[in-house]
């Protein structure tokens, strides 16, 4: 481990349009990774966006300050931690078109407060997180104008995903974004991503190495407990109901409609309870088809708050990791994480090859599904629940404490990426 004279002086500037208070994603691990980081002895500054995920609706707390710019002074360990927030567009319903006009006005914005930032101490490293992949380009000027270190990390494979899914369907302006991401990949000191097959997938396109550097969790805040029969009462389950819970975003790429399909399938089994928790303008599409289909067993809830999240991740009997078949090699799931670390066993829909298959196989950590399939989920939820399933526990807490403990992840971060000659 370095020393936090290795962090004396430090300057780290985070460019991302995602922070903390966001409970979940990209914005979770940016606030984490700071908060780390500050702990350590690093000066930080961080230039984000008001926080509007996964509501796609700006939090409550910040929309008197929505069109305007507002800087906030965070206390992460002793240190200081600056957080420059930008106004900027957040579509009511995203699709394509709307996520673009997004990130324009987003960098529009944040390139005015670069101009402000360019005037003060110089900054060592820039850390860029993608998405959204362009904001690498107020990194790559910062570079040249300061000779700073530059650290481009992708969580999303933006582009790939946004063509896969149907989100972007002209070829021209996926050739044009393709372009233009390989300018900034090509101007990194450092690449990095979130796992392997991603890291192979960028050093193909970039022509260059790209290290892993994986999504992490906190083993001491989230572990298993013994108690779910308890949990589901307190929760408003029956004890002998069996929770089938998926817990996070809720979007186009997870697919969700397939674990209503799901829940139809197995509507004659009255134990079961399939609990669909998270915010967002898609679940009101879903709410819908589930009064269509007369799906009577799914209770749909909100985000659970940070307080009692480790309580309520250990009342479920199997948790559903859920994206579609496109998206299998181009995003890994940050949710696994904290299920992982619960020692939950999770239901991964994840086609044969793809790198998630691989992982959960590997380990053995849990039970993978070809994806896009409702009739495979539903029975490999049925099987799950008729068999033993305690090894899978006992492995996904296994790997979560060896392979994602947060201290583990970021010393290396800091000693392979951030300091690294």
């Amino acid at each position: 481990m370095l020393s936090k004279n290795n962090a004396a002086g430090k300057r780290v500037l985070l460019i991302s349009c995602n922070y903390a208070p966001e409970p979940n994603g990209i914005g979770k691990y940016n606030g984490e990774l700071i908060n780390w980081l500050a702990t350590k002895g690093y000066h930080c500054t961080v230039l984000t966006t008001y926080p509007y995920y996964p509501e796609w609706k700006i939090n409550a707390s910040y929309r008197s300050k929505k069109y305007f710019f507002s800087r906030e002074i965070i206390i992460a360990g002793s240190k200081p931690v600056k957080v420059y927030r930008c106004p900027h567009y957040v579509p009511a319903l995203p699709s394509g078109g709307k996520r673009v006009l997004q990130d324009f006005t987003f960098s529009l914005a944040a390139f005015g407060k670069m101009l402000h930032l360019l005037l003060q101490r110089r900054f060592d490293a820039v850390i860029t997180i993608a998405p959204s992949f362009h904001l690498g380009l107020l990194a790559t000027a910062y570079k040249s104008l300061r000779n700073t270190r530059f650290i481009y990390h992708i969580q999303d494979m933006q582009i790939e995903a946004a063509g896969s899914l149907g989100m972007l369907r002209s070829p021209w302006l996926l050739q044009q974004l393709f372009r233009l991401e390989k300018y900034i990949l090509r101007r990194a000191d450092v690449v990095s991503s979130i796992s392997p097959q991603m890291v192979n997938s960028i050093a193909v396109k970039a022509s260059r190495e790209v290290q892993l550097f994986p999504n992490w969790v906190d083993v001491d805040r989230y572990f298993p407990l013994d108690n779910r029969a308890a949990l589901k009462e307190k929760f408003g389950f029956s004890a002998d109901n069996k929770v089938i819970l998926y817990s996070g975003a809720l979007g186009e790429k997870q697919g969700l409609e397939n674990v209503l399909l799901a829940a139809r399938q197995l509507q004659h089994r009255r134990d079961i309870r399939f609990v669909i928790c998270g915010d967002g303008p898609y679940r009101q599409r879903l709410e819908a088809l589930a009064a269509e289909w007369q799906v009577e067993h799914v209770t749909f809830l909100p985000l659970q708050p940070a307080s009692h999240f480790n309580l309520f991740l250990n009342m479920a009997d199997l948790h559903l990791v859920i994206q579609r078949g496109q998206a299998s090699d181009l995003v890994m799931p940050s949710k696994l994480t904290t299920i992982l670390a619960v020692g939950g066993v999770p239901v991964v829909t994840a086609n044969e090859g793809s790198g998630l298959h691989q992982l959960i196989s590997q380990h053995r950590i849990g039970i993978s599904v070809i994806a896009d399939d409702a009739a495979a989920l539903s029975r490999a939820i049925a099987d799950a629940l008729a068999g033993e399933t305690s090894h899978i526990a006992a492995n996904a807490r296994r790997y979560a404490q060896e392979q994602l403990a947060i201290d583990h992840i970021m010393e290396r971060f800091e000693r392979e990426i951030l300091q690294a000659p």
